[in-house]
């Protein structure tokens, strides 16, 4: 009695503990996921400070030229919009692959089903078969049937075991047909989701159209103009010093985001060593790469480094790569895009900093397929070729800079 006592005085004490700790778990799941939230919020705002800060860059840099008549001013709409129904465009393609992906993985998980539910049903035929042969007999009639008691007790015995069986594969039965079921509800939402998609697809395939007809007809309206002022030597120049005034604001928004993570750390902000211009005498895995790079597109160069412009006045700061509209455009090391809008004289552009104040220029691309902030790696598609800007070839303008200064990338690439 003393010891039935002492387990009923034991069984609230443990109650409490094992209370205490699903309390606990909870509490912890609760932070866990608190912790989480904030810092995907956090990514979210560093993401917008940073768009802000570009937005703010980019006025800089268009200021004072609001007044100047630039023909091909009057394509960035269009040419915004065309990059950014590609983009979209691609994105629902990969969205699209990934649910017939998983109709592919229901649809298998459905046929295994099918498979595992026929055996179970065989296997439960067999069973009713060999309790009906033998009797449904119950252990009463078998005591007093007068037959050897341990027969009669295997037989129980058997019949026990067989009742049980039988009853397994029925739960199991069960639970394969609820599954079944989950699968077949979850097939069904994944149809009606790519059925959204392809609506949008054909919805964003139509505007594509619609805007690049826009865009054609732009152009034909201001062929002449645009012709011409490509031929002034003020306006290449101008050109060049809007990308590098960009590429200057862009050093100094790095530079103050590193600051204020020294300071978040409490790591006094100290200068950077100082360095030489020429990328050949600095170390770091983008200076790893030099002699190893891949162009970014495959096509004909039509434009070197130093050499000077067709147009006459300015020389070449990077390489015009000639391809055909919508080639893909590859990163051509692994880093975080820094820049991603349309500019004046470049059109489409996107920039890609590599660290150790490396930087690739990617110009007069048709879409921006990678957004800013983004990481990206080296060998994946970021922009797809095209003539954005008022460019009369379809092509890519390519730069690599390191501390803001352009080198030749052609020394940089693989021959082979």
């Amino acid at each position: 009695m003393a010891e039935v006592k002492r387990e009923r005085r034991s069984r609230p004490h443990g109650f409490h503990v094992s209370r205490f700790t699903v309390c606990l778990g909870i509490a912890a799941e609760l932070l866990l996921s608190t912790a989480f939230a904030a810092g995907v919020d956090s990514k979210k705002d560093q993401l917008q400070d940073l768009k802000g800060r570009i937005e703010a860059l980019r006025r800089e840099v268009a200021a004072g030229e609001e007044s100047r008549a630039y023909a091909a001013d009057q394509l960035r709409e269009t040419e915004s919009a065309i990059s950014s129904a590609n983009r979209l465009l691609r994105e629902l393609g990969a969205e699209r692959d990934e649910l017939k992906a998983q109709l592919s993985d229901l649809d298998a998980q459905s046929q295994r089903l099918d498979r595992q539910t026929g055996a179970q049903q065989s296997q439960l035929a067999r069973l009713l078969n060999r309790q009906f042969v033998g009797g449904d007999a119950d252990a009463l009639k078998l005591l007093l049937s007068g037959h050897d008691p341990n027969q009669s007790a295997r037989d129980t015995y058997f019949l026990t075991q067989l009742s049980r069986a039988k009853a397994d594969l029925i739960q199991q039965l069960r639970a394969v047909a609820a599954e079944k079921k989950h699968l077949a509800d979850a097939a069904r939402a994944r149809q009606a989701q790519l059925a959204e998609i392809e609506r949008r697809q054909q919805e964003s395939h139509a505007q594509l159209l619609e805007r690049k007809q826009q865009r054609l007809t732009t152009l034909a309206a201001l062929a002449d103009r645009l012709q011409a002022q490509r031929r002034e030597i003020s306006t290449l120049r101008r050109d060049e010093q809007r990308l590098t005034k960009l590429i200057e604001g862009l050093g100094r928004i790095a530079a103050n985001k590193k600051a204020a993570a020294a300071a978040g750390s409490g790591r006094a902000a100290t200068a950077p060593p100082a360095r030489s211009h020429d990328p050949g005498n600095v170390g770091g895995a983008f200076a790893a790469l030099r002699g190893k790079l891949r162009l970014p597109v495959k096509g004909t160069i039509a434009g070197c480094f130093g050499s000077p412009r067709a147009e006459g006045g300015a020389n070449w700061k990077g390489v015009f790569i000639r391809a055909a509209e919508g080639t893909e455009v590859k990163a051509v090391a692994g880093g975080t895009v820094v820049f991603a809008d349309w500019l004046r004289g470049f059109g489409n552009l996107l920039i890609v900093d590599h660290g150790d104040d490396f930087l690739s220029v990617y110009g007069n691309n048709e879409s921006l397929l990678a957004e800013l902030g983004a990481s990206v790696k080296g060998g994946e598609s970021v922009a797809t070729v095209g003539n954005s800007g008022g460019n009369p070839d379809s092509g890519l303008y390519f730069e690599l800079r390191h501390r803001g200064q352009p080198f030749d990338p052609l020394k940089w690439a693989s021959t082979r």
